[in-house]
């Protein structure tokens, strides 16, 4: 299995949290739609991420004969799975410009937050986890 398509959405992960903070940086309400627009795309975005990492990478990883990957690849998933709930809330609760711009204060701490968790996760992927995978070529 190729993991570049992994790696890319990382990238477009990483691009949709980046350009959440910039828009918060440059003001939360004026840039309610903007942000809004980046929530459901990066909502989208992670729903087929999360997808395609359950349907083929981590069963790949069970099968692939080596128990310290796949016991990595198990604590991946289930530390995802502690991610998501989190960010699943964040997502319905800004997922408006309205909602955005009740409440500037109340995203700029929810996307500190669920962002940085999420942020942090991705980067511990790409360091710690593909790289295993792609010396093993199992993925």
């Amino acid at each position: 299995m190729d993991i570049s398509k992994f790696k890319q959405q990382h990238l477009e992960i990483k691009r949709c949290i980046s350009e959440l903070r910039d828009h918060s940086r440059d003001g939360v309400a004026a840039h309610a739609e903007d942000i809004a627009r980046v929530v459901n795309a990066m909502s989208g975005l992670i729903k087929l991420h999360l997808a395609a990492e359950d349907r083929a990478l981590y069963p790949a990883l069970k099968a692939s004969g080596d128990a310290h990957l796949a016991r990595l690849g198990d604590a991946f998933q289930r530390e995802m799975a502690d991610i998501v709930p989190h960010y699943a809330a964040f997502a319905r609760k800004w997922i408006t410009a309205a909602q955005v711009r009740r409440d500037p204060e109340g995203f700029r701490t929810d996307a500190n937050r669920v962002l940085k968790a999420l942020h942090d996760r991705v980067a511990r992927e790409d360091r710690d986890f593909y790289p295993h995978a792609k010396q093993l070529e199992v993925v």
